[in-house]
């Protein structure tokens, strides 16, 4: 991600990481160094989006929840590493209307389809709106995996707890093309909750060991 604040911070940053989480990074070739591109992950503590584009030299945009940018100090932040707020409770056509627009300029957009953190560490339901994106604009997608991350900083802990981190970088995924959107979301949401899933231990699994997905 391409930002003064990050650019500067980066070395410090990953340097913290490894020897705070003891952080490992995997599969950073699959990372694409142009194009469109939806970088989707599961999502487990307030560090994942930092955590995540560590290794990604490319602007990266994020669809963060909305009552983020209401909390002083924290949206000046967040807005300067590029995020756009997005309603996580109901369907947020502003939010989808800026996603499209930037990744109709190529740029790499980052979402967390469970639309929140998991409260157990357990990948969560996946929701279909970044599917529908990828399908709709033929926007390829790089699934990533978060590994320890709830041991290390679990909701209700106000600072994160010395752990071991990995953060799996899974092969981009092409999305289908042609026929129903709303299936084609459906396959694609499934498959990458798939991968995502592969990089978890047992106990962290969706809870019938399959893609579970919702509409919204």
């Amino acid at each position: 991600m391409r930002t003064p604040i990050l650019d500067a911070a980066r070395p410090l940053v990953r340097f913290g990481a490894r020897l705070y989480f003891g952080l490992r990074i995997e599969g950073s070739h699959h990372i694409p160094g142009t194009g469109r591109l939806l970088i989707v992950s599961n999502h487990v503590t307030y560090a994942d989006p930092v955590l995540v584009t560590i290794p990604v030299r490319r602007p990266v945009y994020y669809m963060a929840w909305k009552a983020l940018f209401d909390v002083p100090g924290l949206a000046w932040l967040i807005r300067r590493l590029r995020a756009f707020p997005v309603e996580v409770d109901s369907a947020d056509p502003r939010a989808t209307r800026e996603a499209v627009r930037l990744l109709q300029a190529e740029e790499a957009v980052m979402i967390f389809p469970e639309a929140g953190r998991s409260a157990d560490g357990r990948l969560g339901r996946f929701r279909l709106g970044a599917f529908r994106l990828a399908c709709s604009l033929g926007v390829p997608l790089l699934p990533v995996t978060i590994v320890g991350g709830h041991e290390a900083w679990p909701p209700g802990r106000v600072l994160p707890r010395p752990g071991r981190l990995r953060v799996i970088y899974h092969a981009v995924v092409t999305p289908p093309t042609g026929g129903d959107v709303k299936a084609g979301a459906r396959r694609l949401a499934s498959d990458i909750q798939q991968v995502v899933a592969s990089g978890l231990p047992a106990h962290q699994q969706p809870a019938n060991q399959a893609a579970r997905c919702d509409d919204a």
